[in-house]
């Protein structure tokens, strides 16, 4: 048996009505029992399901990350994409360049880094041939062929040299980590290019099917802008409304039966979940009938249903408790 809403109960009604003013007199009582039939049977179907709405999907639009040309950009309306998959990108060319050109500013600034161990070298030679006297002093000293005031003056000079050769190496140090400092506000830039770089990659974010196509190739992009929009169909939530009435009938978790319209007379069943129940009134929408159609404000619920298929956003749906 086909179940009727309200508003087509009326029309139908009315369709009767004006029908049966055209028949013959003597007809007038067929058509009477007929549409008394109708109404008796459209009011007994009534409260057939408990509240009806429509299919949903958590929907996801992508926006680009980055301004540009869109390059390459191979998605469909109606294909299934994973979490991950590389789908296009925007053009980076002018990001690279700028890349590069920090890179060779690096090269530049440490080029100007001291060699150290150059420079060091010469000191290093001095103290190498005062240590050498140092030594052949002392052993003619042990022999009693120099006095102890000269092997003193060598080691003066040995120690001397050692703190010259020390002050050059912390002043070179010095200088090199400075350098190399002056390097670290261009390392950070690059990061930041680097970031670019990797935003101008379409990667598609979450597994799902593509709802709408919103950009093609060769198109410009700005940050922001809307690429395409994706939902996991495979698990469908139906927005269905209940009265007041019915909040002590319903709780969070609790399995229900979902229906959908097969054709004209028959209905296809679904096992489904409440997971979710509002917990403010709101007015019925006009396009959804409640159990109570009387009533003004009705309380929205989620019904989570896995989807075969023939499920589809927007669909009107059915719930029995």
């Amino acid at each position: 048996m086909r179940y009727f809403t309200s508003n087509s109960k009326k029309h139908l009604s009315y369709q009767l009505t004006a029908i049966s003013q055209q028949l013959p007199a003597n007809s007038y009582k067929l058509a009477a029992i007929l549409l008394s039939t109708f109404l008796i049977s459209c009011n007994n179907n009534n409260n057939q399901f408990d509240a009806s709405g429509t299919f949903e999907a958590d929907e996801t639009i992508i926006s680009a990350e980055t301004s540009g040309t869109i390059k390459q950009f191979d998605i469909a309306e109606g294909q299934t994409l994973n979490a991950g998959t590389f789908i296009g990108y925007i053009d980076s060319v002018q990001l690279y360049l700028k890349k590069k050109q920090l890179e060779m500013q690096i090269q530049s600034v440490l080029s100007q880094k001291p060699n150290i161990s150059t420079q060091l070298g010469g000191i290093e030679v001095q103290l190498d041939a005062a240590k050498v006297e140092q030594q052949r002093i002392a052993n003619l000293v042990k022999a009693n062929a120099a006095t102890q005031k000269q092997l003193d003056e060598v080691s003066a000079q040995v120690e001397v040299i050692k703190k010259q050769m020390e002050a050059q190496q912390s002043t070179l140090g010095i200088t090199s980590s400075s350098i190399t400092e002056q390097t670290s506000p261009i390392k950070v830039q690059i990061e930041q290019l680097n970031d670019q770089l990797a935003k101008c990659k379409i990667v598609n974010p979450v597994t799902g099917t593509v709802l709408a196509k919103y950009a093609a190739n060769n198109e410009m992009a700005v940050q922001g802008k809307a690429l395409y929009k994706i939902a996991d169909i495979s698990l469908l939530t139906l927005r269905a409304y209940i009265s007041g009435t019915q909040l002590s009938q319903i709780k969070i978790g609790q399995a229900v039966k979902v229906f959908i319209d097969t054709d004209a007379k028959n209905y296809k069943e679904y096992p489904a979940e409440i997971y979710w129940i509002s917990d403010k009134s709101e007015f019925t929408p006009k396009t959804i009938q409640t159990k109570d159609e009387r009533a003004n404000l009705v309380y929205a619920i989620k019904v989570r249903v896995k989807n075969d298929g023939f499920l589809k956003i927007g669909m009107y749906g059915e719930v029995k408790f």
